[in-house]
């Protein structure tokens, strides 16, 4: 029991409770003003790769070694898949056997037309027989070549069983399983370059002719709590016809951890300036459902008002909406000012927003 007291002590120290020290330390505070941000439209979208391929097989064979999953990194020219060889390498073998036929025949048709050469110098045979002999000759060379391109073609079918990656880049989807067939065009992976992500998101028409020129806009990544500024925008030139809005690319800089195709964002587009109360986002705090700050009267006491905010603007703030006035003095650590209310140095309060 006199442990678990002297651990409770020290935690109401800790927290600034029963201990003079941490109540007469001075708390930061700072003003809530008036200044001029930027006024944005939000657009809601989704994140996606800019370069992102779908790899299928090109011949039919049963899958008999599959080398990534979802979620490996490959590099270009990793093998990502084996397809049985062995009835290519069949095709193979016949299409080398037409090609010494062929090559035989051809042999054989040059001989003869060397003969008939010679006899037709010593008037033993007519000029018929020689032009037959020109023709089988001619007629050997054409299925040469015919033979020798069907072995390069079953060559090349050959080549298909071994798929390897078009790109560096991740696996995001496996779309067969070890020991299933493959055929012509069936989807094997797909794959996505992390190193160049774009959001794209939904505006629509009226708001893109509000946009001031250069278009300049920031991509919110809700999941991660990030806001990053775009670093390129597309508007594509195309529209629906049924909700009449625009497609805008937004490019993110790289690298940015954890962001993946598919992932909701929420871009903002600015449109102008505008004069918004702000408070520093130090300063917010969450009891559950509720939003608020501490306020620092003139006499020290403290008291905590419960508040109705807008956007967070990177590097400027919270948009108050309700809740606070311009030029009262927020605590900067929350933390502390509840210890001081507790601690019983500040005159405790709650006022709820108007």
């Amino acid at each position: 029991m006199a442990i678990r007291k002297t651990l409770a002590a020290a935690a109401l120290v800790v927290l600034g409770v029963g201990s003079g020290i941490a109540a007469a330390a001075p708390l930061d505070t700072a003003p809530v003003t008036y200044r001029d941000v930027a006024r944005t439209y939000p657009a809601e979208g989704m994140v996606e790769a800019v370069h992102q391929s779908t790899v299928a097989a090109q011949a039919q064979g049963r899958i008999v070694e599959l080398k990534v999953d979802v979620g490996d990194r490959v590099r270009r020219g990793d093998v990502i898949a084996r397809i049985d060889p062995r009835e290519a390498s069949q095709v193979v073998a016949t299409a080398v056997a037409q090609v010494a036929q062929a090559e035989a025949a051809l042999s054989n048709a040059r001989v003869n037309l060397e003969r008939t050469k010679k006899l037709i110098a010593e008037k033993f045979v007519s000029e018929a027989a020689l032009d037959k002999a020109q023709s089988d000759y001619a007629s050997a060379q054409a299925q040469v070549a015919a033979a020798r391109a069907s072995a390069d073609q079953a060559r090349t079918g050959r080549g298909y069983m071994v798929i390897a990656a078009p790109f560096s880049g991740v696996v995001s989807t496996r779309h067969v399983e070890l020991g299933e067939m493959a055929q012509p065009g069936k989807p094997l992976v797909t794959l996505f370059d992390p190193q160049d992500l774009r959001a794209v998101v939904t505006v629509p028409q009226a708001r893109l002719a509000e946009m001031r020129r250069p278009i300049e806009a920031s991509v919110e990544l809700s999941v991660l709590g990030k806001r990053v500024n775009a670093q390129g925008v597309t508007v594509l030139p195309a529209a629906d016809a049924r909700t009449y809005t625009t497609q805008v690319r937004l490019d993110l800089p790289d690298p940015l951890e954890g962001v993946y195709p598919g992932m909701f964002v929420r871009g903002y587009f600015t449109l102008g300036t505008a004069k918004k109360l702000i408070v520093p986002a130090s300063a917010v705090v969450k009891r559950s459902e509720v939003t608020g700050a501490y306020v620092v009267m003139g006499s020290g006491a403290i008291r905590f008002r419960q508040l109705r905010v807008g956007e967070t603007i990177p590097d400027v703030g919270v948009e108050v909406l309700a809740g606070l006035a311009e030029g009262e003095q927020v605590a900067l650590d929350p933390v502390r000012a509840l210890a001081r209310l507790k601690s019983g140095d500040g005159v405790a309060g709650n006022v709820a927003a108007k």
